[in-house]
């Protein structure tokens, strides 16, 4: 059915105006106009397939713009790995890497997966105020506890 899918967008467009998520608002907004405008068969597997490879490269130069901009130097890497909070975020970003890693591999293996996850990051969107980059890390964590679901079955 044609109309599901703008239904459906509909609906996740209403929410994002209702709790006031820009960024949940332009990306429906985005996938609205392709669809109206035919681009959705073409266009939807591509940004299927790069767009969690964009979304990381962005954030990334996001995270990196303050080393660029001099605002964090060689003084401030030295000194932060006197306290133990940043030891705590080294290994929270080693973890976090390792889990979208896992994530990757369970969203190529079995993309049926990806619609709980989705409904999952707009839930938490929408009712929690969280922000949306959970699903590939949110793959990587269901990954990991599939996997020791599996030991214990």
């Amino acid at each position: 059915m044609v109309y599901e899918p703008l239904l459906f967008l509909g609906l996740l467009l209403v929410i994002a105006l209702i709790v006031k998520n820009q960024s949940l608002m332009i990306a429906v907004g985005v996938l609205i106009v392709l669809k109206l405008l035919g681009m959705d068969s073409k266009v939807f597997s591509f940004i299927q397939g790069k767009g969690i490879n964009w979304g990381v490269t962005i954030i990334t130069i996001a995270v990196l713009a303050p080393i660029a901009s001099g605002d964090i130097g060689f003084k401030d890497l030295s000194s932060a790995f006197k306290t133990p909070y940043a030891w705590i975020a080294l290994i929270s970003g080693i973890l976090v890497a390792l889990l979208a890693k896992g994530g990757v591999v369970l969203l190529a293996a079995d993309p049926h997966i990806t619609t709980a996850l989705v409904l999952g990051t707009i839930l938490a969107v929408t009712i929690f105020k969280g922000v949306a980059v959970g699903p590939l890390i949110g793959a990587g964590i269901a990954y990991v506890a599939m996997k020791i679901f599996e030991i214990f079955k």
